[in-house]
């Protein structure tokens, strides 16, 4: 469902006239060799596309707007070859509404030391090139991504792919529809926010969709459709005893394939990417989709429980950034804490883990489920494959939406847990429990969370600078004393902005 492959990063060069014809075509040259070397790299899952070499502010004006107006491109990746006086870029950058990567680089990696000659200094000028480049941006204000380094090092392929799968998940943003089925739960506060706002700062649109609308396509389900999805419940995971052919309970998991094909009908209909549900709305739907929302998830759509469409899209955007990489995101909850051994986090929810994360054939399991009303729900049971990860939350503070994470390390349960029914992960927060909860909760951290294997914290900082939001960070060289006072120094920035 997640392409990534059909995106562009445009490659533009910037230079002048000056240096005559003959320098202009090595430029040319060289700004080839290098959009072709990115292009290739392994790190990189965009499209990476060379356009002319920049000489004047026409030119550049206009590959500006063609790239506000690319439905593929997500952002521009610049460099300044030789001295490209940078008055001639005001007007493009100022119209530029794609992201904006500044590479500073050069085409050689080692001095020739004993051939320098003037006629290489005046090509080869990127030392300062990218100077004059630099400062028109910070005199702009721009929001931009800088990355130095030699253009054929691992390590820039690197971080050039990190801010490509971010500018991936904004350029989704732009159009992404997140279908929210009911209201949020009861008088939770959290999860709820200024959806307005939402759309203006961080583009994506939230929809009110009735339960009923849901339920009518999902009673057009036909039995053969839900005799091939039930077909592939048997085939894919360890279907438990009462729910394989001939077991008694059986009808409840052909009833969670037909509130599945009823829920992919729906969000392929409306183009919704992402969507929410919550257990106080279920008015003509037998249970309460959990095998449904898992498999959406793998296939990357985004998903928030109990009305918290803050957290759908974020796991939509962290789907994006993630689509090729190993390790698996999905919704989470910080649920219960074992407070021995420095300190653990157990992950769950009722039912909505994604199978991204299991380490495992996931188990298709029913058990009972206390709250909603309805018949027990189908749902994947497993434990998430141990390793480093990323914990996500957006908030809304009024003024701004505040992105906060937690990098945490996923473990395999010390103990059996026979009579937990719900998928769960198992993790220890860095720096350690107590730093990490307190900042957490001291920064207004939600419950509800985007976890991801696959991503590094990296991903999520580029992300927020693109959208032009808050990032928190809490990591193993977070103190309360140096966290308290940058949120302290963040009210202050964000309340002379507001």
């Amino acid at each position: 469902m997640i392409d990534l492959t059909n995106l562009e990063a445009w490659f533009v060069t910037g230079s002048q006239h000056l240096y005559g014809p003959e320098a202009l075509k090595q430029v040319e040259a060289h700004s080839t060799a290098i959009a072709s070397a990115l292009a290739a790299s392994p790190h990189i899952p965009v499209k990476i596309v060379s356009k002319p070499v920049m000489t004047s502010s026409e030119s550049i004006h206009q590959l500006c707007r063609d790239a506000n107006g690319s439905k593929n491109c997500i952002g521009l990746i610049t460099w300044m070859h030789t001295f490209s006086p940078a008055r001639m870029w005001i007007a493009g950058l100022r119209s530029l509404t794609k992201p904006l990567l500044h590479l500073h680089t050069q085409f050689n990696e080692e001095l020739p030391w004993s051939n320098i000659d003037m006629n290489f200094m005046n090509l080869n000028q990127s030392a300062h090139g990218d100077r004059e480049f630099g400062f028109i941006g910070a005199r702009m204000r721009l929001e931009r991504k800088i990355v130095v380094g030699f253009w054929q090092d691992t390590g820039v392929h690197a971080e050039i792919g990190v801010w490509t799968r971010s500018a991936s998940a904004w350029h989704d943003a732009q159009r992404l529809k997140v279908a929210r089925f009911g209201d949020n739960m009861r008088n939770v506060a959290v999860t709820e926010g200024d959806k307005v706002e939402a759309e203006i700062k961080l583009c994506y649109s939230v929809n009110g969709y009735g339960v009923g609308d849901l339920t009518h396509d999902v009673q057009q389900v036909s039995d053969d459709e839900i005799g091939r999805l039930t077909a592939e419940y048997d085939e894919t995971y360890t279907v438990a005893e009462p729910l394989r052919a001939g077991g008694n309970q059986r009808q409840a998991l052909r009833e969670a394939a037909r509130i599945e094909l009823g829920l992919r009908h729906f969000l392929e209909e409306t183009g919704s990417n992402a969507f929410t549900d919550t257990f106080e709305d279920l008015h003509g739907l037998a249970q309460l989709p959990g095998i449904a929302v898992q498999r959406l998830m793998a296939d990357g759509y985004g998903f928030g429980a109990e009305g918290d469409w803050k957290t759908a899209a974020l796991v939509r955007a962290m789907k994006v950034m993630s689509q090729g990489l190993k390790g698996g995101t999905s919704f989470m909850e910080d649920y219960t804490y074992h407070f021995k051994n420095g300190g653990q986090v157990l992950g769950a929810h009722m039912l909505e883990v994604c199978p991204s994360l299991a380490e495992n054939t996931p188990s298709a399991e029913i058990h009972p489920l206390s709250i909603g009303g309805k018949a027990d729900p189908v749902r994947l049971v497993f434990t998430a494959s141990s390793g480093s990860a990323v914990n996500a939350s957006v908030t809304d503070l009024g003024n701004r939406f505040r992105l906060i994470v937690n990098q945490v390390n996923l473990m395999r349960p010390e103990h059996p847990l026979p009579k937990l029914p719900v998928a769960r992960a198992i993790w220890i927060p860095e720096p350690d429990l107590k730093i990490a909860a307190t900042a957490w909760i001291s920064a207004g951290g939600a419950h509800h969370t985007a976890l991801s294997r696959a991503l590094s914290p990296q991903h999520l900082e580029d992300f927020a600078e693109m959208a032009d939001i808050e990032y928190l960070l809490i990591d193993r060289n977070t103190t309360m004393e140096n966290f308290k006072n940058k949120v302290k120094w963040n009210r202050v920035y964000y309340h002379f902005l507001s």
